[in-house]
């Protein structure tokens, strides 16, 4: 007996998009012509929401800004086998939907990532394609291994991904939540490469590269606080303690050259500073036990949901687009 087609979401946050949202609906619509067209209006002050469902799009609010209030609104109220997620503004290739959904079914995956590959100027600022690369690397160095774009807005999902998520982003570091949630518990993902393209003229970016890449940056740390204790506390006890090793150098040599500690207050902030490092890496390594435990906790959870997507023959391993029912 050959399996079901999966049921597919294509999912588009939307804030004041109403210039690029038709040609992008319609787009989805007809890479993925059996899929249910989700448009999640983000407080919009344009006909973003009009325009959408005039487009054939069904089209639900999330007052609340920032992409990741929308993602987490979108992820708890659409149920589906298959969640594609992509924004709204006509950047991403939409006619490589079908291809990467394929893949994350052939090959049972949990999250394809559409990384960007641009030949436009005007597609992709320099200040971002720093960031990108900047942040790929702290991400591999923190969690050990990387993702060549962590920041891509196009993403095949599971719903076993979907429904194990806990997404706690408010903004855009949402993408930087879910590679890191693919790496903490080593989901089956791949990256491909697909074409991204210059904005719709008319409509503007809502990504700010300082304050953004500082909201960024300081949930990455988190994330890494959170579920790497050792390291995070490890590393900033044992930068407490040389720096106290530091301060003690003068007084260690005074000591032996003439018996005597003449900067006895120095001497105490030294030894103070010392103890406080040694307790920052000793609440490292309790703390350690504790995340290895929720971290057990998060698969498992990962684990008790069906996959959905895996296929029962090659013939099924590609949806039919024609037959694919739509998502609740």
């Amino acid at each position: 007996m050959s399996q079901s087609p999966p049921r597919i979401a294509v999912i588009l946050p939307c804030h004041n998009e109403a210039p690029a949202i038709r040609d992008t609906v319609l787009a989805f619509r007809q890479a993925l012509p059996s899929a249910t067209l989700f448009v999640y209006d983000n407080a919009s002050t344009d006909k973003t929401a009009e325009v959408a469902r005039e487009a054939g799009a069904t089209v639900r609010s999330e007052t609340r800004r920032g992409k990741g209030n929308v993602i987490r609104r979108a992820f708890a109220d659409v149920e589906a086998d298959i969640y594609v997620v992509a924004d709204g503004d006509g950047t991403y290739d939409a006619s490589a939907a079908s291809r990467l959904v394929g893949l994350l079914i052939e090959e049972s995956l949990d999250m394809v990532i559409g990384t960007r590959i641009h030949s436009e100027r005007e597609a992709y600022r320099v200040g971002h394609v720093a960031g990108n690369w900047l942040f790929n690397q702290v991400v591999a160095r923190l969690f050990d291994k990387g993702q060549s774009d962590i920041f891509s807005g196009y993403r095949i999902l599971s719903r076993r991904f979907v429904k194990s998520f806990p997404c706690m982003s408010e903004g855009f570091e949402i993408e930087a939540e879910m590679s890191i949630h693919a790496l903490q518990i080593r989901m089956p993902v791949r990256e491909v490469p697909t074409h991204y393209s210059k904005r719709v003229e008319g409509t503007a970016s809502k990504l700010n590269t300082w304050r953004d890449g500082f909201r960024i940056l300081s949930h990455i740390l988190r994330l890494q606080r959170l579920h790497r204790p050792r390291q995070f506390f490890g590393a900033l006890g044992i930068a407490i303690i040389l720096a106290a090793l530091v301060l003690a150098i003068p007084i260690f040599t005074t000591f032996i050259q003439v018996g005597q500690v003449p900067r006895f207050p120095t001497a105490i902030l030294a030894m103070g500073m010392v103890l406080f490092g040694s307790l920052l890496a000793f609440l490292g390594l309790i703390l350690e036990s504790t995340s290895q435990l929720a971290l057990e906790t998060k698969r498992l959870s990962y684990l008790s949901i069906p996959s959905s997507s895996t296929p029962t023959s090659r013939e099924t391993s590609v949806p039919q687009q024609c037959a694919v029912p739509r998502a609740g």
